[in-house]
Protein backbone atom coordinates (compact mmCIF):
# COMPACT_ATOMS: atom_id res chain seq x y z
CA UNK A 1 0.00 0.00 0.00
CA UNK A 2 1.34 3.18 -1.03
CA UNK A 3 2.16 6.11 2.12
CA UNK A 4 1.17 9.39 1.75
CA UNK A 5 3.90 11.65 1.08
CA UNK A 6 3.24 15.12 2.08
CA UNK A 7 5.58 16.85 0.19
CA UNK A 8 4.77 15.27 -3.25
CA UNK A 9 2.14 17.47 -4.96
CA UNK A 10 -0.62 15.97 -6.92
CA UNK A 11 -2.10 17.66 -9.70
CA UNK A 12 -5.72 19.85 -9.62
CA UNK A 13 -6.95 19.31 -13.22
CA UNK A 14 -9.27 22.72 -13.69
CA UNK A 15 -9.36 22.19 -17.69
CA UNK A 16 -12.53 24.99 -17.94
CA UNK A 17 -9.60 27.64 -16.64
CA UNK A 18 -8.58 27.05 -20.38
CA UNK A 19 -11.75 28.45 -21.91
CA UNK A 20 -12.06 31.57 -19.10
CA UNK A 21 -8.24 32.24 -20.11
CA UNK A 22 -8.86 32.57 -23.35
CA UNK A 23 -12.52 34.52 -23.14
CA UNK A 24 -10.47 36.86 -20.92
CA UNK A 25 -7.80 37.55 -23.50
CA UNK A 26 -9.94 38.57 -25.86
CA UNK A 27 -12.50 40.56 -23.69
CA UNK A 28 -9.15 42.52 -22.56
CA UNK A 29 -8.61 43.94 -26.30
CA UNK A 30 -11.74 46.42 -25.93
CA UNK A 31 -12.64 46.82 -22.43
CA UNK A 32 -11.63 49.68 -21.04
CA UNK A 33 -9.67 50.22 -17.28
CA UNK A 34 -11.78 49.95 -14.44
CA UNK A 35 -9.34 52.17 -12.32
CA UNK A 36 -9.38 54.76 -15.43
CA UNK A 37 -12.95 54.63 -15.70
CA UNK A 38 -13.23 55.10 -11.84
CA UNK A 39 -11.16 58.00 -11.75
CA UNK A 40 -12.91 59.87 -14.36
CA UNK A 41 -16.36 58.76 -13.51
CA UNK A 42 -16.57 60.50 -9.85
CA UNK A 43 -19.21 58.41 -8.79
CA UNK A 44 -17.05 56.99 -5.76
CA UNK A 45 -20.00 55.39 -4.12
CA UNK A 46 -21.16 53.20 -7.30
CA UNK A 47 -17.64 52.50 -8.09
CA UNK A 48 -16.54 51.54 -4.81
CA UNK A 49 -13.61 54.39 -4.59
CA UNK A 50 -13.09 55.07 -0.57
CA UNK A 51 -10.36 57.97 -1.42
CA UNK A 52 -8.96 59.94 -3.88
CA UNK A 53 -5.67 61.99 -2.81
CA UNK A 54 -3.57 63.86 -5.69
CA UNK A 55 -2.52 60.95 -7.86
CA UNK A 56 -3.96 57.88 -7.16
CA UNK A 57 -7.02 56.29 -5.36
CA UNK A 58 -8.40 53.58 -2.93
CA UNK A 59 -10.98 51.30 -4.38
CA UNK A 60 -12.59 48.16 -2.84
CA UNK A 61 -12.12 45.03 -5.04
CA UNK A 62 -14.93 44.05 -6.40
CA UNK A 63 -13.87 40.37 -6.27
CA UNK A 64 -12.27 40.11 -3.05
CA UNK A 65 -10.28 37.46 -1.25
CA UNK A 66 -11.20 38.74 2.19
CA UNK A 67 -13.58 41.13 3.58
CA UNK A 68 -11.83 44.70 2.95
CA UNK A 69 -9.31 43.81 0.53
CA UNK A 70 -8.68 47.10 -0.99
CA UNK A 71 -6.80 48.52 -3.86
CA UNK A 72 -4.26 51.20 -4.51
CA UNK A 73 -3.66 52.26 -8.05
CA UNK A 74 -2.19 56.25 -9.49
CA UNK A 75 -4.60 58.27 -11.44
CA UNK A 76 -2.01 58.01 -14.54
CA UNK A 77 -2.50 54.62 -16.61
CA UNK A 78 0.43 53.13 -16.36
CA UNK A 79 1.37 49.64 -16.65
CA UNK A 80 4.92 49.94 -15.19
CA UNK A 81 5.85 50.94 -11.74
CA UNK A 82 9.21 51.87 -12.83
CA UNK A 83 7.84 54.79 -14.52
CA UNK A 84 6.14 55.85 -11.82
CA UNK A 85 6.97 59.50 -10.62
CA UNK A 86 8.53 60.55 -7.21
CA UNK A 87 5.18 62.24 -6.21
CA UNK A 88 3.33 58.93 -7.36
CA UNK A 89 5.35 56.57 -5.46
CA UNK A 90 5.05 58.44 -2.34
CA UNK A 91 1.23 58.94 -2.47
CA UNK A 92 0.61 55.07 -3.59
CA UNK A 93 2.77 54.34 -0.54
CA UNK A 94 0.68 56.71 1.49
CA UNK A 95 -2.31 55.66 0.43
CA UNK A 96 -1.11 52.21 1.60
CA UNK A 97 -0.53 53.23 5.44
CA UNK A 98 -3.52 55.07 5.32
CA UNK A 99 -5.67 51.99 4.13
CA UNK A 100 -3.76 49.88 6.92
CA UNK A 101 -4.52 52.21 9.55
CA UNK A 102 -8.31 51.97 8.38
CA UNK A 103 -8.62 48.47 7.79
CA UNK A 104 -7.22 47.93 11.68
CA UNK A 105 -9.76 50.48 13.31
CA UNK A 106 -12.58 49.59 11.25
CA UNK A 107 -12.49 45.60 10.80
CA UNK A 108 -9.57 45.21 13.11
CA UNK A 109 -7.80 42.30 11.23
CA UNK A 110 -4.87 39.91 12.33
CA UNK A 111 -2.28 41.10 9.49
CA UNK A 112 -2.35 41.68 5.96
CA UNK A 113 -1.06 40.41 2.53
CA UNK A 114 0.37 43.18 0.38
CA UNK A 115 0.94 42.86 -3.29
CA UNK A 116 1.29 44.55 -6.35
CA UNK A 117 0.24 43.69 -9.82
CA UNK A 118 2.46 44.88 -12.76
CA UNK A 119 1.28 43.90 -15.93
CA UNK A 120 -1.92 42.21 -17.49
CA UNK A 121 -1.23 38.62 -17.13
CA UNK A 122 -0.34 39.56 -12.95
CA UNK A 123 -4.13 39.44 -12.24
CA UNK A 124 -7.25 42.24 -12.45
CA UNK A 125 -7.47 41.49 -15.81
CA UNK A 126 -5.70 45.09 -16.26
CA UNK A 127 -2.56 46.78 -17.27
CA UNK A 128 -2.93 49.21 -14.52
CA UNK A 129 -0.34 48.99 -11.92
CA UNK A 130 -1.84 49.20 -8.83
CA UNK A 131 -1.39 47.04 -4.97
CA UNK A 132 -3.55 44.91 -3.30
CA UNK A 133 -4.04 45.28 0.93
CA UNK A 134 -6.11 42.09 1.94
CA UNK A 135 -6.99 42.02 5.56
CA UNK A 136 -6.26 38.70 7.10
CA UNK A 137 -7.65 36.91 10.32
CA UNK A 138 -6.52 33.44 11.83
CA UNK A 139 -8.60 31.24 10.55
CA UNK A 140 -10.06 32.81 7.52
CA UNK A 141 -9.24 29.74 4.88
CA UNK A 142 -11.37 26.86 5.59
CA UNK A 143 -12.36 24.10 2.38
CA UNK A 144 -14.80 26.07 0.85
CA UNK A 145 -12.12 27.49 -1.85
CA UNK A 146 -10.64 24.02 -2.17
CA UNK A 147 -13.90 21.91 -2.40
CA UNK A 148 -16.78 23.88 -3.37
CA UNK A 149 -14.48 26.86 -5.15
CA UNK A 150 -16.19 29.29 -3.50
CA UNK A 151 -14.87 31.72 -0.74
CA UNK A 152 -17.07 33.11 2.00
CA UNK A 153 -16.87 36.41 2.63
CA UNK A 154 -19.09 37.39 5.86
CA UNK A 155 -19.95 41.61 4.85
CA UNK A 156 -21.14 43.20 1.43
CA UNK A 157 -19.02 45.55 -0.13
CA UNK A 158 -21.54 48.43 0.79
CA UNK A 159 -21.44 47.46 4.26
CA UNK A 160 -17.21 47.52 3.99
CA UNK A 161 -17.21 50.61 2.42
CA UNK A 162 -19.34 52.09 4.47
CA UNK A 163 -16.82 50.96 7.94
CA UNK A 164 -14.44 51.89 6.02
CA UNK A 165 -15.44 56.03 5.50
CA UNK A 166 -16.36 56.32 8.38
CA UNK A 167 -12.64 55.41 9.41
CA UNK A 168 -10.89 57.08 6.79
Amino acid sequence: MPTHNPMKRGVLWAPWRHRYIIRARNMRKSKKCFFCEAWCSRNDTMNHVLVRTGTCLTILNRYPYNNGHVMIAPARHIEDITLLSARESRDMFESLQTAIRALKKAINPQGFNIGMNIGLVSGAGEKHVHLHVVPRWFGDTNFMPICASTKVLSQSLREVAAILRKAL
